[in-house]
């Protein structure tokens, strides 16, 4: 209880105070989340969170599709307070496991300038498939595609 919330609340305060996003960005997320939770449990779809004193402080979600063979991978957050304790990369390295025995190929979009991201992803062998400005999350950023085949 209460993952949906603390999810939406990271990524906004985050974007926010990093990037200036605003309420849109804090409205799409919340609502997509909230859809995806209430497809689960669902074959093909997953939600991990790290989570302390019983709110969700990180969180990785992989969006499915056993018909096409494609995973979505969403709202992979860390909170800032637990930057650099390996939290994000145990989240990736479960979400992996997992799209490994169920999917051909994983994709993600994301912006540059997110370089800690952009490493992570890299080192668990996403590459960058294609990049254009645009603005998807209500700000104007250059937003990366990356794809993961396997």
């Amino acid at each position: 209880p209460g993952c949906i919330g603390d999810v939406a609340r990271i990524h906004a305060r985050f974007y926010a105070e990093h990037w200036g996003f605003g309420a849109f960005f804090e409205k799409k997320v919340a609502t997509e989340l909230a859809e995806f939770a209430a497809t689960l449990p669902s074959s093909g779809k997953a939600l991990w969170l790290y989570a302390e004193n019983g709110r969700a402080l990180a969180s990785l979600a992989i969006d499915g599709d056993h018909a096409t063979g494609i995973a979505h991978l969403r709202w992979f957050i860390v909170d800032d307070s637990l930057r650099g304790t390996g939290i994000g990369r145990q989240l990736m390295s479960r979400a992996m496991q997992f799209v490994d025995l169920h999917f051909v190929e994983t994709y993600l979009w994301t912006f540059k300038g997110l370089d800690s991201a952009r490493h992570l992803y890299e080192a668990f062998g996403f590459t960058l498939d294609s990049e254009a400005e645009g603005d998807q999350w209500g700000t104007r950023v250059v937003e990366q595609r990356f794809v993961r085949r396997g």
